[in-house]
Parts: structure tokens; C-alpha cells; sequence
């Protein structure tokens, strides 16, 4: 079947991209995205092309013109002024005009009649006087004008210095005839974000172990005090474990034993209690006035908060009483608790993202990620994403930047390459 129409220009190998546009390159505010391609078409015409960006969500493109090195390779760059998601796209033509000025020039020789020539370049020139604005439009509408006089005079060569002067090609490069061109779709993306993003100095940071008595068990009020001295060493973010309250079945004593002593404190991972789960905090720890002073301290000293999001629930999480469809379950009905053989974990139960509530489950991890960034939270340290599905992160995230475009995710993963460039 021939087709009713079809792209003139061809952009191929357009770079930077990942997977074919699959998902967005990333940058930090501020940086610009140097772009190439390979823009050509059959025959002889000059070919113009611009690089457009604009944030997503924004209607208005924002444009610059692309330049053409060797063998058909373009280059151009534009700058991501704003966090969140952005997107660009190349848009290419047959540049009419400059193709004539090219054929006028070759065939203004003397004796030559150039007749025909002539009309099909004003033709071209009244397209762009249609499409050209205010003062500008009336510029070329008198350098026509001119033209059509310098025409019914007989005067070929007054038409062609006016066609190709340089006040009417500057104008034409502002008002170019693009009804034959092609632009590259669907956008490619770019997800931008804080410069901290880029580098940032971490301080791992257990605020049980911040208690300036031997023996005693840490608070947020003890950890404030030590702020400034991790300041001081050039650190600007702040990493904690999970601070949610601890489990207390098959609680793991000191050096990881199996039994816990009187006073063993058990494993922050072993999330969630009789009070509360993953958007609780160990009472031991202090009170949610305790952790508003310790997130305003930060605050104070330019500390940002990065949070070990963990997808653990202990047996006495609440979880497991409201939503036991969520966990593994062995034959006779008992939730399986984690093993990475010959390692056991009897005091933890994974999650299971084969449920048959996928949506409920997927929603209430969304919630946490929310709670905690309106707790203060700039950043996580996801605990073993290559454990659950890709979509979901891919979900979860995009969720996430839609109304927190800032927050930045770190994927804790240890795993095999390809899984850890799909993660990344």
C-alpha cells in the first residue's frame, strides 16, 4: 500500500538515550544536555533543525537551532533549569530558502535568465512573510516589494541582491517554512534533579548508639548533639537505619545470635510492633516532637535526611494480622520468614509482590515513601530492590517525583549487573 504521506527528513541514532527512550537520562539542575543526531534526506536540499525542551506538563517548546559538523551529524544543547521530569525532541526541514539562495548564487552567471528562478524564491519569501509577526513581517513584506519593482523593472540583479541580502536571511532563519518537516517521535526524557544527587558525602548513623552514657540506649535528642562534629568532617547527609519500632518473636540477640538476652534491643530490620509499622518510630528513640527538633537541626546545618527504606515486617508487625495475604505461606498455613541460604532470618517475613492485593500492597508502600517525606525525608536507601519487581519501583517512583520531584533514590542492590543497570 503507498502510503499517504511519510517523513522527507530521516533522524536516526539520536544520542543521549537510554533503551530506545525506555526511560529517562538523568541530569542535575542547572546542567545542559548536549544532544547529536543523524539528520539527512534524498536529494540536494539545505536542511535546518532545531532542538526543542520543555518540562513536562509545559505547552511552550523551548528551541535552539541544532549545527550541522560532518557527514550529516548535528549537534546542539539545551540547558534544565528546573527539578522533575523534562522532555525534548529534534524537529528537521528542508530549509527552502537557503536552497535557493545556494541554487541563485551557482546560476547567476552572466547572460543567464533567471526568470522562473526568481518567482519560485519570492514564493518562498511570501510564505514566510504569512507566518512572521509585527515589524518583521512588515520588513519582508516591503523587501518583496522591493523585489516585485526591481522585477517589473527588469533589474534580475537587484532582485537577487535583495533575495539574498543578509537583513532578509536573518529574518528567514526566524520565520522558516517547516510545513514539510518532521519531527522525532515520541519525546525522549530527562529526569532532573538536585545537585546533591549527583555527589553527596553520606554518614551512616545509628542514633541508639548516640548516648553519651556506656550502656544506655540512644535517643534523637542525644543525636542532635552530635550534628555539628559530622558537619564539621564534610558530611552533608545524614543515613539511618530503619528507626520504626522492632519486633519482638525470634528477636536476634547481640552478634546476630538467635537468642536475645534481657535488654538485647533485636534488629532495626525487623520492623514493627505493637506500636506501629513502617510509619512508626522506636519509642525507645523519643517521641515525634524529638524527631521534628532532630529533623530541624539537620535543617539548621544544611543535613539533608536519607532514610534505609526496608521492606522487612517482623511476626508482630501490624501487617501481618491485617493483611496476611501479603506475606509467603508455607503448606500448612504459617508465614515463611526470610532465608538466603545458609543464612536464616526467623525474625523478619518478606513481602510477597505476587499477591493477590498487588494494588493494596502497592499503595500502602507508596504511603510509607509519602509519610516520610513529609516527615522530612529527602532520600532513601532502598534495602534490596532487585527483590521485587522492576514495575513496581518504576510505578512507586514516578509516583513519588509527581509530587515530590526532589527526593532522590538509592538502590541498595548487590546483585548481577544487567538487574543493576535496570535498576539505575
Amino acid at each position: 500500500m503507498i502510503p499517504k504521506d511519510y517523513p522527507r527528513v530521516n533522524i536516526e541514532a539520536v544520542k543521549p538515550q537510554i533503551d530506545c527512550g525506555r526511560y529517562p537520562i538523568k541530569r542535575v539542575v542547572g546542567e545542559k544536555v548536549a544532544v547529536s543526531a543523524d539528520i539527512y534526506k534524498e536529494g540536494h536540499d539545505k536542511l535546518s533543525a532545531v532542538l526543542k525542551a520543555r518540562k513536562v506538563g509545559e505547552k511552550a517548546w523551548q528551541e535552539s537551532p541544532m549545527t550541522l559538523a560532518l557527514n550529516d551529524d548535528w549537534y546542539g544543547e539545551f540547558s534544565v533549569t528546573e527539578i522533575g521530569p523534562w522532555e525534548y525532541t529534534i524537529e528537521a526541514y528542508a530549509d527552502h530558502y537557503r536552497s535557493w539562495v545556494e541554487e541563485i548564487s551557482k546560476k547567476n552567471v552572466p547572460g543567464a535568465q533567471l526568470g522562473s528562478e526568481l518567482l519560485e524564491g519570492m514564493a518562498i519569501i511570501r510564505k514566510s512573510a504569512a507566518i512572521a509577526k509585527g515589524e518583521d513581517r512588515a520588513r519582508i513584506e516591503s523587501i518583496i516589494g522591493a523585489m516585485d519593482n526591481a522585477l517589473g523593472a527588469g533589474e534580475q540583479q537587484g532582485v537577487i541582491d535583495l533575495g539574498i541580502g543578509g537583513v532578509l536571511h536573518s529574518l528567514m532563519a526566524k520565520y522558516p517554512d517547516r510545513s514539510e518537516g518532521y519531527e522525532l517521535a515520541p519525546t525522549l526524557k530527562v529526569m532532573v534533579n538536585r545537585p546533591i544527587s549527583r555527589f553527596a558525602a553520606w554518614y551512616e548513623f545509628f542514633p541508639r548508639s548516640q548516648s553519651a552514657t556506656p550502656h544506655k540506649h540512644g535517643t534523637l535528642q542525644d543525636s542532635i548533639r552530635r550534628l555539628p562534629e559530622i558537619k564539621a568532617m564534610g558530611f552533608d547527609v545524614i543515613y539511618l537505619p530503619p528507626i520504626h519500632p522492632i519486633g519482638h518473636s525470634f528477636r536476634k540477640g547481640k552478634n546476630n545470635s538467635l537468642t536475645a538476652a534481657p535488654g538485647d534491643v533485636g534488629s532495626p530490620w525487623a520492623i514493627g510492633n505493637e506500636h506501629g509499622g513502617h510509619t512508626g518510630l522506636e519509642p525507645q528513640l523519643g517521641t515525634w516532637d524529638d524527631w521534628d527538633r532532630f529533623v530541624a537541626a539537620c535543617r539548621e546545618l544544611e543535613i539533608e535526611i536519607a532514610l534505609d527504606y526496608v521492606m522487612n515486617c517482623s511476626p508482630d508487625h501490624p501487617y501481618v494480622t491485617a493483611h496476611p495475604e501479603w506475606f509467603f505461606h508455607r503448606p500448612d498455613g504459617s508465614i515463611k520468614y526470610a532465608e538466603n541460604p545458609p543464612k536464616k532470618y526467623q525474625d523478619v517475613y518478606p513481602l510477597n509482590f505476587g499477591t493477590t492485593d498487588r494494588a493494596g500492597l502497592w499503595q500502602e508502600m507508596l504511603r510509607v515513601f509519602l509519610f516520610w517525606v513529609d516527615k522530612g525525608v529527602t532520600t532513601f536507601r532502598v534495602d534490596n530492590p532487585h527483590t521485587k519487581p522492576v514495575p513496581f519501583w518504576e510505578w512507586v517512583i514516578g509516583q513519588v517525583h509527581r509530587q515530590h520531584p526532589g527526593v532522590i533514590f538509592l538502590a541498595e542492590a548487590f546483585t548481577k549487573p544487567k538487574m543493576m543497570r535496570l535498576l539505575a
